[in-house]
């Protein structure tokens, strides 16, 4: 989850509210939408608000049961059936059965006029094809694939919504013939129009200032001595865009917990026991954080979505390969992560199985290098003038505009870093950090973009990322092709290679034998390295700090409150 905290005080709260069992952390920036089919961004409110048929335990890496109790596979592995548990029950208080499950696959997460990204993580085979979902009774619902599909398990997990509560939304249209379920659950819905069937459901939203959940009566667990859980009576989120505000608010006990940022760590470090918190550190995050290049070729309405010119730059693969070689990535880690972090050479986690690397699986590792870089510019027919600015081979300055979310220090340290180890083979780079809202529109909408720095999460589970391979999945972001209901873009082009990741993802869930799933996603890693649509930097150490008071945490990069239903705050 992500920590931040804002700038509002909790002195507003009323005094009446003190003896709550309240946790408080923050977010960067508001949620997006409270429709979780809808949702494609971070900070989003669902892993607090919903479930889905099974989970997974972030300590041991093991799928366990959530609302389902149990699951059979048939003998041949093509079908899984749940059961789910009894007397489950939605927020308000309706009954929870196979209906919401049915309904939640068939008419959202299968249905083509909803514009979801789970609908990619679904599909099976080179076609594509999409699972069979259908009820056997109230508590049980059976899902069948056309072939084997090494995920099943893991990609039937995602959260559940209800039917009582969506339904007329999928099935009535607005005037432009669209469901109303596009806009419904938006951030300006009541709070208490919402339906979840997670520990807690949204309580208040006030937009750049917090987000408040309260526990949600109906959750279905309980501990050992039957106590119902979550045990936190409330969860807030501040809402702050800036880093430094988080950290002097945490020192100043505002927060509970904080992520530990690489200029920070020392400081927090010896202030723990002062400060009555722990700093956790569960080792490279899950997530990767790089740069890309605008590589479609598309145009929109007449325009190129990007200048022809810089294009040709962007899909010159010795072009990418140069710029991968001039990036100090060594320097990177050592002065703006203070070394708490890896240099990145994968696309995929390295804690999970299926992760490749240099070392052993002889993947391309771009080391810093100058000279190779210089090299294998001239050899794809860039010169250098006078000034030692580079020139394309008819002449053009070699100049390109990057851009990350403004408010994140590391980030904004790195681009500045980027764009001068970019001088010294030649390259301009107008850095440009832009709201986080901004660098949405372009990455989802506009396309608008020349050369971007994100970082993308991750997993155990490499088809996962799915969506973000296959050159038709919604965060295909090198080469988005348009989204449901975005305007078509004319002459996009699919490369050879780009089109064999997405195959050998398809090809990867297909194979059942780890050993061999395992080589096929070394493969895919293979050419990622070698084509460089993305040029990984660091992966930092996933670091919180967390106030002792806050009990039962079991720390994991996957996820610092993952077992957040278990968490109690104990007397100070």
């Amino acid at each position: 989850m992500m920590v931040a905290i804002a700038s509002c005080s909790l002195n507003n709260f009323k005094a009446s509210d003190v003896e709550l069992s309240r946790l408080v952390y923050s977010i960067l920036s508001d949620p997006k939408t409270f429709n979780y089919a809808l949702n494609s961004e971070r900070p989003n409110i669902f892993g607090l608000t919903y479930k889905g048929l099974i989970s997974e335990n972030y300590e041991t890496g093991e799928i366990e049961p959530e609302l389902a109790e149990s699951w059979q596979f048939s003998d041949n592995g093509l079908a899984l059936t749940y059961t789910l548990r009894e007397d489950l029950k939605w927020s308000d208080g309706e009954p929870l059965t196979a209906d919401d499950v049915v309904f939640t696959y068939n008419d959202i997460f299968l249905n083509d006029t909803i514009p979801t990204q789970i609908r990619d993580i679904l599909r099976v085979g080179e076609d594509g094809t999409l699972p069979t979902i259908t009820k056997l009774n109230q508590r049980q619902v059976k899902f069948e694939v056309p072939e084997p599909y090494a995920p099943f398990l893991r990609n039937t997990g995602v959260s559940i919504l209800p039917k009582h509560a969506l339904e007329t939304a999928i099935t009535e249209t607005d005037s432009d013939g669209n469901p109303l379920f596009l806009s419904t659950w938006g951030t300006s819905t009541p709070p208490a129009e919402i339906i979840v069937n997670g520990p807690f459901k949204l309580k208040a939203f006030t937009p750049g200032e917090r987000v408040i959940f309260e526990r949600n009566p109906y959750y279905w667990r309980t501990d050992d001595a039957g106590q119902d859980q979550p045990y936190l009576e409330e969860v807030i989120w501040q809402v702050v865009e800036s880093q430094d505000s988080e950290f002097v608010q945490f020192r100043s006990g505002g927060l509970d917990l904080t992520g530990v940022k690489p200029d920070n760590f020392s400081l927090l470090k010896r202030e723990e026991e002062r400060g009555n918190f722990t700093v956790y550190n569960g080792g490279p995050s899950p997530g990767s954080l790089f740069i890309s290049f605008n590589l479609n070729k598309g145009s929109r309405d007449g325009e190129p979505l990007v200048d022809p010119i810089k294009s040709r730059w962007f899909n010159t693969l010795e072009f990418r390969q140069a710029v991968a070689y001039a990036i100090d990535r060594p320097t990177m880690l050592n002065n703006i992560y203070q070394g708490l972090g890896v240099l990145q050479d994968s696309s995929i986690f390295p804690l999970s199985p299926y992760s490749a690397s240099p070392e052993e699986d002889g993947i391309r590792a771009y080391n810093y290098n100058l000279d190779t870089a210089k090299e294998l510019l001239l050899s794809a027919g860039f010169q250098y003038d006078d000034s030692n600015q580079l020139l394309d081979s008819d002449g053009n300055r070699v100049r390109f505009t990057l851009v990350t979310n403004a408010g994140n220090k590391v980030r904004e340290a790195i681009g500045a870093q980027i764009k001068q180890d970019l001088t010294k083979i030649g390259i301009t780079v107008d850095f440009t950090p832009i709201s986080w809202g901004s660098l949405v529109e372009k990455l989802g909408d506009s396309l608008d973009w020349e050369c971007h720095m994100i970082s993308l999460g991750g997993g155990l589970e490499p088809n996962g990322g799915s969506n973000v391979w296959n050159p038709d999945g919604g965060l295909h972001a090198f080469n988005q092709k348009p989204l449901p209901g975005q305007d078509p873009i004319d002459g996009r082009v699919v490369a050879d290679w780009e089109a064999e990741i997405g195959r050998l993802y398809i090809k990867g869930a297909q194979e059942l034998d780890e050993a061999k799933r395992r080589e096929i996603y070394v493969e895919a890693q293979r050419i990622v390295q070698e084509q460089v649509p993305f040029i990984y930097l660091i992966n930092q150490y996933s670091m919180s700090a967390i106030r002792n008071k806050v009990q039962n945490v079991k720390y994991s990069p996957l996820g610092a409150l993952w077992n957040i239903y278990e968490i109690n705050l104990a007397e100070e």
